[in-house]
């Protein structure tokens, strides 16, 4: 199925689907009231309310004018309208989803005499029925204590075979749904109505002296679902008319908090891509999503400026770096090529030397951007502690002699630190060695804690960093010291080591001789 689906999906827009969405939205309570059935079931539930009420009404009017009925004499009391169980309504029963239809009501069959009383209570409630079902529409049917009709269709015979009529000689009201056979469709969506064919009847007792002398049998078609929505067709065309109106609304408000500004990204990542273009500002309708979404988008469009002139300017260093000493080799091999035969010892010993010396400085840059490569692709490590006093004496002892004094000046509480034990010692070996081929004679170390970090002061007593180089100095191969054997790959690799581990590296402003801090997380 995903596979069909996959295959057979049609390419939608956002703002299709969201519309769709917002449709399907407005059109749910329209889908309800039809397949649902909810709006039919509350016009039949209201047709049975009225049913009820008229037969409350009737079956009292018949009890107090049936013939012996004894006139109840006991005076109203006020205070028993106050007691919560003196009101008794009866609450709807009929269910167009569960409620079953029985057939459509038979004919009267032939029975025995009817009651006297009964006849005599009919010829009088006569004008109230006629009456009723003039404005009701509602058919009205009196039946004795033996269920024959004494007044309404089928007079003469006998109904007491219907359920609802013995539920009501027994003393209880009861409605059931039955066929209604007079019903012709006239409408061509009538076929939607359940409530269209049917029709409700409403049997009820009448009780004289305590007795059940008889029944009332109202039966009536309900309000049918599309009858109903003609009647209302105002109210339906208002509401349609505001839903469509809020729609678009809507529609309008989606599409230029969601899908405009998506698409405006969407076509700055083509421009992006193909090297042309910026990002545009984010529109000030969007959504908040899509602007972190578009603040996301610079920042990584920004990244991939910024990696993009690294990789075009580290390939004309590298390029430029290789050159001269793949240069020098050349020219070399080619005049002991020509000239090998011709040359004396001494001219042949300084080529080779300028070879092998070539050759060593290639060596030297090949494994100094390894060490970049890998400090590039470092990866934090979680966990990490390290004591700082192992690796800074580790230094002071590679570092120390040959005409430069490391000292340490650490307190003895300095926490330890959230990096690793290379790093700390393959960034300060670096800064020491650039202290000492710059001419420094003494190298001091200290250190504190400050807040959630450690920051080492490294400072040398050199010349310092000229101002023209110090916005260039963490830059790979810039270096100022190229003839006597700097690859200006050092600080490019502390930074890049640090960074791993959430530290950082910085030149101090304003200091005599270098002065550089280390800053790193407590471990």
């Amino acid at each position: 199925m995903s596979s069909w689906l996959r295959t057979w999906w049609p390419a939608l827009r956002l703002r299709t689907i969201l519309l769709t969405v917002l449709l399907f939205a407005a059109a749910m309570p329209a889908i309800g009231a039809v397949f649902l059935r909810t709006y039919e079931n509350t016009l039949v539930r209201q047709t049975e309310a009225e049913l009820t009420s008229q037969g409350a009404a009737l079956a009292s009017a018949a009890a107090n004018l049936w013939p012996g009925a004894a006139p109840d004499l006991t005076p109203a009391d006020p205070d028993a309208r106050d007691d919560p169980g003196y009101y008794r309504p009866e609450s709807t029963s009929i269910d167009l989803r569960s409620t079953p239809v029985l057939p459509e009501r038979p004919t009267s069959v032939p029975g025995a005499k009817a009651d006297p009383q009964a006849e005599a209570a009919a010829e009088v409630l006569e004008p109230i029925f006629d009456q009723t079902s003039r404005s009701t529409l509602a058919s009205i049917v009196i039946v004795d204590r033996h269920g024959v009709v004494v007044r309404g269709l089928g007079q003469g015979g006998s109904l007491a075979a219907l359920p609802e009529i013995q539920a009501a000689l027994h003393g209880h009201s009861r409605t059931v749904l039955r066929r209604n056979g007079a019903y012709h469709p006239r409408y061509s969506f009538e076929w939607l109505s359940r409530a269209s064919a049917v029709r409700l009847h409403h049997a009820r007792p009448v009780t004289v002296n305590g007795q059940v002398v008889g029944a009332l049998l109202l039966s009536r078609s309900p309000r049918a679902l599309f009858r109903g929505v003609y009647q209302d067709r105002g109210k339906l065309l208002i509401g349609a008319g505001a839903t469509i109106l809020l729609l678009v609304l809507l529609s309008g408000l989606v599409s230029r908090g969601v899908t405009r500004p998506i698409e405006a990204l969407s076509a700055a990542t083509r421009s992006v891509a193909a090297g042309q273009g910026s990002v545009p500002e984010t529109p000030a309708t969007a959504a908040v999503e899509i602007r972190d979404l578009y603040q996301d988008f610079r920042v990584m469009a920004d990244a991939i400026a910024v990696r993009s002139r690294y990789l075009r300017d580290f390939a004309s260093a590298v390029s430029h770096e290789f050159k001269t000493p793949l240069a020098g080799i050349t020219g070399a091999v080619e005049l002991l090529d020509d000239h090998f035969d011709t040359m004396s010892d001494a001219e042949r010993r300084r080529f080779l030397s300028n070879i092998s010396a070539d050759s060593a400085r290639l060596s030297h840059l090949v494994g100094r951007l390894m060490d970049l490569a890998r400090a590039d692709m470092a990866m934090p490590q979680a966990g990490v502690v390290t004591d700082l006093a192992s690796p800074l004496r580790r230094v002071v002892d590679a570092q120390g002699g040959r005409g430069l004094e490391v000292v340490l000046d650490l307190p003895a509480d300095l926490p330890p630190a959230a990096a690793p034990e290379a790093t700390i010692e393959a960034v300060l070996t670096s800064l020491a060695e650039n202290s000492r081929q710059a001419g420094a004679t003494t190298v001091r170390i200290s250190g504190a804690a400050v807040g959630d970090e450690i920051v080492l002061r490294i400072a040398d007593d050199g010349p310092g960093v000229p101002a023209a180089d110090r916005d260039r100095l963490f830059e790979p191969f810039f270096t100022s010291r190229r003839e006597t054997g700097g690859t200006g790959l050092g600080l490019s690799i502390a930074r890049s080591l640090l960074a791993a581990s959430s530290g950082r590296i910085r030149l101090v402003e304003g200091e005599a001789g270098a002065v550089f801090e280390v800053v790193v997380l407590r471990g």
